[in-house]
């Protein structure tokens, strides 16, 4: 069984309430009713049923079997506001709260705050800054976590690793230049996104142009200090470093460099990139160079999960990350 067979039938066996707020667009609807007839989530279209109506038989899609949750209705909205404001924000009040609602996200995401979704999945007509800001705002960061940030998943053909051909990174899209505290939320963020989606025991490495003291200055101390921060947060998960990529991932060369017990060197499951500029060129040289899939990115770092879909992706990559969303909120129950 590959990666996303295994997912879809986690998603099949416990599958979690998802709302879509961009419930106009067809990619989006054609989405959601291939996840909700599929049986890999429960589906609700949030926003204007008129509308949602309208743009369904346009496009022919079936939405008969979806739930629609009108974000227009003054009332209904404004009891769950106050709820959401009573138990959740001290910051938002309801009347910015009512005008944040014309966005069926933010209404999605305060029902999500209240029980009624798992997962909020958008992308195709809010950016990924619009999505972030909306989850930060509404959902919020858990807990000893400083930023928002993403991971994605490399498939590369040919490697060798301790999970096979798998290897999560991150970030490469969200947080641009972490600080040691913001790059250590990563790696635990990192941690916690793949024991959810894939049940591995996470080994995270942070990579730099130095092992474990082979070199010094300003950009090692930083990684160092991220290692510090995320072990005195998080001691019982396995992050370490400062490694560089071979080390991280090779045993061969980790027991020629790593002159001490480690966890993590040499088995790494996880990087964590120095910044945003290494991460997309890493990435890219990954996917072109070794003709790998890099399924993500998935946000991460929120009390509940939100995802961020590419604009350009076609439905079926939608609906695979549908069921990668499902898989890590049924596994935060």
């Amino acid at each position: 069984m590959d990666l996303m067979e295994m997912i879809f039938e986690k998603a099949k066996a416990n599958p979690q309430r998802v709302a879509f707020p961009e419930a106009t667009e067809e990619k989006m609807l054609q989405a959601a009713y291939e996840a909700h007839t599929k049986g890999y989530c429960k589906a609700t279209l949030v926003g204007d049923p008129a509308e949602i109506k309208a743009a369904a038989e346009s496009f022919g899609i079936d939405i008969s079997g979806m739930d629609i949750y009108d974000n227009t209705d003054a009332e209904q909205n404004a009891a769950a506001f106050e709820k959401y404001v009573a138990e959740y924000s001290d910051m938002l009040s309801i009347k910015s709260l009512t005008r944040k609602s014309k966005d069926p996200m933010y209404t999605a995401m305060v029902q999500q705050c209240l029980g009624m979704f798992d997962v909020t999945f958008a992308g195709l007509t809010h950016t990924t800054g619009d999505v972030i800001l909306a989850a930060t705002t509404i959902i919020g960061l858990k807990d000893g976590i400083d930023t928002p940030s993403s991971t994605g998943l490399f498939v590369i053909p040919g490697y060798e690793g301790s999970e096979g051909q798998y290897l999560l990174f991150g970030d490469s899209a969200v947080c641009t230049k972490p600080s040691p505290a913001e790059r250590a939320s990563i790696a635990i963020s990192a941690c916690e996104t793949v024991k959810g989606l894939l049940g591995w025991e996470p080994r995270c490495a942070m990579l730099s142009f130095s092992t474990d003291g082979s070199m010094e200055g300003e950009m090692v101390d930083d990684i160092r200090e991220s290692v510090r921060i995320a072990n005195e947060r998080r001691p019982e998960l396995a992050i370490d470093g400062e490694f560089q990529l071979d080390a991280a991932i090779d045993p061969n060369v980790a027991a020629k460099k790593v002159k001490r017990e480690s966890k993590v060197a040499g088995k790494a499951n996880i990087i964590i990139w120095p910044d945003i500029n290494v991460g997309n060129i890493g990435v890219k040289l990954v996917q072109f160079f070794a003709k790998a899939d890099a399924p993500g990115p998935f946000l991460q770092g929120f009390k509940k999960i939100a995802s961020d879909c590419s604009r350009s992706a076609p439905v079926s990559e939608l609906v695979g990350n549908i069921a990668m969303c499902v898989v890590r909120a049924a596994n935060e129950e």
